[in-house]
């Protein structure tokens, strides 16, 4: 059974950091690129950083870029997202979306970040 598995949200004062994992089991986990995603309420999903198949390439929102960092450790099916310097607009729900070279995805159920004094 492939499962994805979302953890390490919780609650950090602004300027604090966390590190958020997804962790895959049931896939054949090198074949997929991953993106870490994020909602807060009453707005729209958006991507946050995405990385590639091997780990060579990632990619990132304006809105983090410098802030967090997206890393995968193949060997432990395991891909991280770094956030450092963490802001109030950063409050959402953060997914990891895993989709292999045909377009077949699947998604976490996500772990809640919440940045607040």
């Amino acid at each position: 059974q492939s499962q994805l598995v979302e953890s390490g949200g919780g609650l950090v004062q602004p300027g604090g950091s966390l590190r958020l994992s997804c962790s895959a089991s049931g896939f054949t986990f090198d074949d997929y690129a991953i993106g870490w995603f994020r909602q807060a309420p009453g707005k729209e999903r958006e991507v946050v950083s995405c990385i590639t198949t091997s780990g060579g390439s990632t990619n990132y929102a304006d809105s983090v870029k410098g802030r967090f960092t997206v890393s995968r450790d193949n060997a432990k099916n395991t891909v991280y997202l770094q956030m450092n310097s963490l802001k109030p607009e950063d409050t959402a729900v953060y997914y990891c979306n895993m989709r292999n070279r045909w377009r077949v995805d699947y998604w976490g159920q996500g772990t809640q970040v919440t940045v607040s004094s």
